[in-house]
This record gives C-alpha cells, structure tokens and sequence, in this order.
C-alpha cells in the first residue's frame, strides 16, 4: 500500500502572552517570557492511499491543528511530516479573501495552485455550479452567509480534484441538501482511492463516512486505528465526560491545559 500522509513526532507549540509588552520582551531577550501551550505533542501515524480518516476528540484537543498542518496550513514546531500529493483543506472561509467576490476567489486560488488561465476558464462553471451560490458569485466574500463561504469554499477544494483532501467542520454549516451532495461528492472520491482526513461534530457523519478514527485528547493521540474500534471507547469516554459535574469538568479542563503547558499529568 502507498503512503500518503507520515507523521514522526510532531508537534506544534504556541506562545500565550499577558500582555504586549511581554511579547515584545520575548522577542528581544534572551530570556524566555509568556507560557507555552501545545497544541499537538508528538504526534505519530501514518495513511494510506484510499485512507478514509476521522478526527475525534472533545473541543481544544487538537483536531484544527492537525489539520492545517497537515494541509500545510501552519508548520510544525518540531517533527517530521511527508504528504505524497496535493492537498485541499475544506474549512468554512479557508483560503478566501473576504474583499473579493466569489469570483475572483476561485481566479486567485486557483492560479496560486498553479492552472493556467485556460484551465480555470474550464473550471470556473462548474465550481460556481457546485457551490449554488448562484448571482453572489460577483458579490464580495464578506457579504457571504458561512453557509456560503462553505459551500464556495468545498466546490473549489473538490474541483480541482486533490489527492488529499482534509475536511474540517465545512459540513456542519448550510443545509442538509448541500451535506449529502458534499458526501456523495466525497465517496466519488473515496472510490477513486483518494486519502481524506475529515473533521466533524457529528458521531454519525463520522460512521457513515470514515473507515479509521483518530482520536486525539491534550493535543495528544489517545487512539488510532478501525472506526469500529475506536469509536465505541470515545462514545463512552463521552457519555462518562457528559455525565461529569461542573467541578469534574473543569479538573478535567485544568489536567487538559497543564498536559499542554508542558506539565506532564501522570
């Protein structure tokens, strides 16, 4: 089987700061100012050709992260990534430009991905078919719903026909119409073996959709493997963190945020 996606120890580390001045001290001085905060740590796996992986994880453990990482997004502090093809995130409003009309979006991007004029000529109709955002096209971005920007921003990404495409939340948004027809459009490419990373709310999107699940907890892998496998641990790690009180939520939230400070909870 090919290798698409490598992932060897990465990890991403912020600076969270008081105030200004402390950013600009940790700039100019050799002492350390401001609070580290990981988002990832150490994060290792690999994927497949045809891999069809679900992101899992309660919110703030990391699944925005990794994904524009992976989609080259934002770097890595340290680790190692290998993506063997071109990748396409699909986020509400990622890689639009809120001044231009839809038009001119779908011109820039796709001429920063490389197509000659000629090509996204070809293209354009069917990405504003796809999108169904019908006389808005010519609108600028900023007046668009989120609904909107989801839908111009997915039938940009799946036109242009990706290797690898990571799909972050673009579904929860808009209606359940344009959902189905985004899944259909992502089985087609299921089918043609493409590896998909998909980023969703939704338990049962996820079990429709996905083959693998990672799941992440701390910015950390807590699980990877078949979605039959993984799933039902994180369902009842969820039903036991539901049934939580607010005092052992928020314990929960304080080990959460000392593992990613750096302060390892054993």
């Amino acid at each position: 089987m090919t290798k698409t996606v490598v992932l060897k120890n990465v990890t991403k580390r912020y600076k969270m700061y008081g105030d200004t001045k402390e950013k600009l001290l940790d700039i100019v001085l050799p002492k350390s100012y401001g609070e580290d905060f990981y988002a990832l740590q150490n994060i290792n796996f690999e994927a497949y050709k045809g891999d069809v992986i679900g992101f899992i994880g309660i919110n703030g453990s990391g699944k925005s992260t990794l994904s524009n990482v992976i989609a080259g997004i934002i770097p890595p502090t340290s680790g190692t990534i290998e993506v063997n093809g071109q990748t396409a995130l699909i986020a509400v409003a990622a890689g639009l430009n809120n001044q231009l009309t839809g038009r001119e979006n779908i011109e820039l991007k796709c001429l920063m991905l490389g197509f000659s004029k000629a090509e996204i000529q070809k293209l354009e109709p069917e990405i504003i078919e796809f999108s169904e955002i019908g006389k808005f096209i010519d609108q600028p971005v900023k007046t668009y719903s989120s609904g909107m920007k989801s839908r111009l921003g997915f039938a940009i990404s799946v036109n242009i026909d990706p290797d690898i495409l990571v799909i972050d939340e673009a579904l929860s948004v808009g209606d359940q119409t344009f959902a189905e027809k985004c899944l259909n459009k992502m089985n087609e490419f299921k089918e043609q073996g493409k590896t998909i990373f998909f980023i969703s709310h939704s338990i049962g999107q996820m079990k429709r959709f996905c083959e693998k699940a990672l799941w992440l907890e701390f910015g950390m892998v807590k699980d990877y493997g078949p979605m039959e496998e993984v799933m039902p641990k994180y369902e009842k790690f969820l039903k036991e963190y539901k049934g939580m009180s607010k005092k052992e939520k928020k314990k929960f939230r304080e080990n959460a945020l000392k593992r990613q400070s750096g302060e390892l909870i054993k």
